[in-house]
């Protein structure tokens, strides 16, 4: 059997085998990244879009997974915040350059529940608590200096006291509508697994697409 059968038969996703949900798949693949990936495996960019159809894209950390979707936390005043509560919808990617493999998801946007945002407010360390105070997320700063200074101020405010979280900082979880799982494959003929359901109560259709 020459390399490149050899590499198709040993797909991660032989036909009529996938699982039924894709979060198991997902949380294998996260698991094989956490042992593999030198830095943040969490990492994923999100992309979002304006009230004008822009699509805006950048690099953040998942916080938490389950069934569900995938759950984050930012300020809602951010250009991501305001996007995201302004459109409902939003994609995700990871990419993981040590096995090889990305996850692509698109889906519709909720908040988290207040105990979520504060368990995780106040899961952080005492100096990200009094940053998410002192940084007016996306808006033009000044100098370095300035942002410097609304962070003595807020620790000045706090002391050693307990630090609130804000009210404009929550979080947000993506509630898949498809998710698509890619794996490198020799001579580009890559595995790309795709799972698509009409709406959140709906069962998952599995399909496979060509590279």
């Amino acid at each position: 059997m020459d390399d490149r059968a050899s590499r198709l038969r040993n797909s991660d996703f032989p036909d009529k085998a996938s699982p039924a949900s894709p979060y198991i798949k997902f949380v294998e693949w996260l698991d094989l990244a956490q042992e593999s990936e030198p830095n943040d495996p969490s990492a994923m960019s999100v992309a979002t879009v304006d009230k004008d159809g822009l699509p805006n894209v950048r690099m953040i950390l998942m916080r938490a997974h389950d069934e569900r979707g995938l759950v984050f936390f930012t300020n809602f005043e951010s250009q991501k915040g305001s996007e995201l509560l302004g459109q409902k919808k939003a994609a995700a990617c990871f990419h993981w350059k040590s096995l090889r493999k990305s996850v692509r998801f698109r889906g519709i946007v909720e908040v988290v529940s207040d105990k979520e945002a504060d368990d995780y407010f106040y899961s952080r360390p005492r100096g990200s608590r009094i940053g998410a105070w002192a940084s007016k997320q996306s808006r033009q700063l000044e100098s370095r200096f300035a942002l410097e200074k609304e962070v003595a101020k807020y620790t000045a405010k706090f002391g050693v006291g307990n630090i609130p979280r804000p009210d404009y900082w929550s979080g947000f979880r993506i509630l898949p509508l498809s998710i698509e799982f890619w794996s490198d494959g020799k001579f580009r003929l890559h595995d790309r697994i795709m799972y698509e359901r009409a709406g959140l109560d709906e069962d998952w259709r599995i399909s496979r697409l060509y590279p």
